[in-house]
């Protein structure tokens, strides 16, 4: 046995956890879409993420300021495009969808970062993956048309779920650049700088969105929400992501969102009482065969 399985089992098992956190964000967001603006929501999760990594991370970030200076363009992107613009372009793409759609659409995360990692970080892509791909954005449009094709000719699709597209691709792209990080990069010191750019980012949004009138009435339901969304999906997920990454590769953790399915129709089930369609079963299907005709024998 290698030196490096017990930290690979550990990668996936915490990859297991990431999908099961990231699965509740989903759904909480949509149970809460009518009480919690999403800018709020998102920046309320960064502002209590702070909170949390601050008192262990900052002196991680102080001690290799120079290093994290030295990957500031990186750090910048990396921080627009996991910490503002996903969870934001979330949480707004849920106030019309529905949390199942919103997490099927997660399964094609693994596809976009194969397409985005051949055209523009030199990785191959064969034949194959590029049916796999094709297949796969089959699947796509038969969950955002609801199985409708006539809404594709007309473009007369859910404009919650073409937001949620849009995440899928800032996170797609978050993955393959993280894989450009120095290996000894403190992870605690990396976050909470992410988070501290990500959070600056999204603050002109917030302010704009409260001084619209949209402020959010404080009680146990929106405080849970937000002790919710600030802990596990926040600082626990990607801790654990980050971890995946550096252990199995962006490809191999990719697949770990495939869990987020089944844990999202799960708990849409049993808490929003949602149901899965024969649409999203068949659109489900394509991504996953070609997913599956994308990955094999890599």
């Amino acid at each position: 046995m290698t030196t490096s399985a017990p930290s690979h089992r550990l990668a996936y098992v915490l990859l297991v956890l990431t999908a099961l956190f990231w699965s509740g964000n989903f759904v909480l967001a949509r149970a809460m879409h009518a009480a919690v603006p999403p800018m709020t929501l998102s920046f309320m999760r960064w502002l209590i993420a702070f909170a949390l990594l601050a008192p262990f991370s900052l002196r991680h970030a102080w001690r290799e300021r120079a290093l994290l200076w030295q990957c500031r363009g990186r750090i910048l992107a990396l921080s627009l495009l996991g910490i503002t613009a996903f969870n934001s372009l979330v949480y707004t793409g849920v106030q019309t969808t529905t949390a199942t759609n919103a997490v099927l659409l997660n399964s094609f995360i693994p596809i976009l970062t194969v397409l985005f990692g051949a055209l523009w970080f030199g990785q191959r892509l064969g034949g194959r993956q590029m049916l796999g791909l094709a297949v796969s954005f089959v699947g796509v449009l038969a969950i955002v048309s609801h199985g409708e094709w006539t809404r594709l000719v007309g473009l007369n699709l859910n404009q919650g779920d073409l937001i949620v597209f849009l995440a899928m691709v800032s996170w797609a792209l978050y993955t393959l650049a993280l894989r450009g990080l120095p290996t000894g990069l403190n992870r605690f010191g990396l976050l909470i700088t992410m988070v501290m750019v990500g959070l600056l980012a999204i603050l002109p949004f917030f302010v704009w969105e409260v001084t619209s009138g949209r402020v959010v009435e404080l009680n146990t339901a929106t405080l849970a929400t937000f002790a919710y969304v600030g802990v596990f999906p926040s600082v626990v997920a990607y801790l654990f992501f980050n971890y995946g990454v550096a252990r199995l590769g962006p490809a191999r953790a990719a697949m770990f969102i495939h869990l987020m399915p089944a844990f999202g129709a799960l708990l849409s089930t049993v808490f929003l009482g949602e149901t899965l369609a024969w649409y999203h079963l068949a659109g489900i299907s394509a991504i996953f065969l070609g997913l599956s005709l994308s990955t094999r024998g890599q």
